[in-house]
């Protein structure tokens, strides 16, 4: 791809967000995610491959169909209210609209369908923005019109996440759908304690960005999409394929890793909310999830060759891990000791 056309991709991505994030009104909101839209759109189809113009396709089709979904709800809501507002959005029909155009732009269930599909059909770097930075914009919509959803539809959506994301993962063996499924179910525990705490779902969203970009990293530098390719991966970069499963067991929610961190916390919130027998099913859909990060897990560091598999060993290399790969995979680790910072933020 052209340089300077990445590097106008990029810029309007960075001011998508940016405009959207920082707007008070709905018309510029739309257009910030219109920007973030149409700026991904040749990141996901330079390969010029078949199956990554068809994910472009249905990215825009996905995309813009959830973009007139929340320019209608917004517009009905100034129609009854006179507000144009994010934070004064009030209306019953407007929240029920906008809740349906966010969830499709996240890929929250039941409106899921598009992005394993779309992650499998780019590249790796692609995807992680697909996962994490063009996440932002929708969630940050969420917590200022937070106060106006209704919250059993959130927690109903949410816990429905949680098991379709670990469920359909189990049977995985592309690795880009695998964090797709794991992106899905991270979301659903995202979105249960929205309404009640606001503050924990963006921390959930930091905590898990913080997780996925050193694993999507890893995958990039040790060229691995497919399980059986895992297996032979060691002898690429030894050291970075064993640091990947403590990632991978950090995403799963495992102590005394990161990822353990948010799912206690939202855990004792719902307990507090009166709310222990959701807290129970949605603890108990992520072992769901666990199953499939462990079989990661075991891929990329017990099973050795020689096996069964038909796959040309890789010789091993001297490649060096990049600064920020090591930096996000500390981070992605060792972050729980912070947690009485957490909570003693107000």
């Amino acid at each position: 791809m052209n340089p300077q056309a990445k590097l106008l991709s990029i810029t309007s991505l960075f001011l998508g967000s940016t405009i959207t994030i920082t707007s008070n009104h709905w018309v510029m909101a739309w257009t910030g995610l219109e920007i973030n839209t149409l700026a991904i759109l040749p990141l996901i189809s330079k390969s010029h491959h078949p199956r990554a113009i068809e994910a472009a396709t249905k990215y825009f089709l996905v995309q813009a169909a959830a973009s007139a979904l929340l320019l209608f709800s917004s517009m009905t809501n100034a129609w009854f209210i006179g507000q144009w507002d994010i934070t004064q959005l009030t209306h019953p029909t407007s929240c029920l609209l906008l809740t349906a155009a966010i969830s499709i732009k996240l890929g929250l269930v039941p409106f899921h369908f598009w992005f394993p599909e779309i992650l499998q059909g780019t590249s790796l770097t692609t995807g992680l923005l697909l996962a994490t930075a063009l996440k932002f914009p929708p969630i940050t919509l969420l917590l200022l019109t937070s106060p106006s959803l209704n919250p059993t539809l959130l927690t109903t959506m949410a816990v429905a996440s949680a098991a379709l994301g670990g469920w359909a993962g189990l049977n995985q063996t592309q690795t880009r759908k695998i964090l797709a499924f794991s992106s899905i179910s991270h979301l659903g525990w995202m979105t249960i304690i929205l309404v009640y705490n606001p503050k924990l779902t963006l921390i959930t969203f930091y905590l898990y960005c913080l997780m996925t970009i050193p694993i999507f990293l890893t995958l990039d530098t040790i060229k691995t999409l497919k399980l059986t390719t895992m297996s032979t991966a060691w002898t690429k970069i030894p050291s970075l394929t064993a640091t990947l499963m403590l990632m991978l067991l950090s995403l799963a929610g495992l102590p005394p890793l990161t990822g353990f961190l948010p799912k206690w916390l939202i855990i004792q919130e719902l307990t507090k909310q009166e709310m222990t027998p959701t807290a129970t099913i949605i603890a108990l859909l992520s072992l769901l999830g666990l199953f499939f990060y462990l079989r990661l897990a075991y891929c990329a560091t017990i099973t050795l060759p020689p096996n069964s598999i038909n796959h040309m060993k890789q010789w091993q290399t001297n490649k060096s891990t990049k600064m920020l790969t090591t930096t996000f995979i500390t981070l992605s680790i060792m972050l729980l000791p912070l947690s009485p910072m957490i909570f003693a933020a107000p």
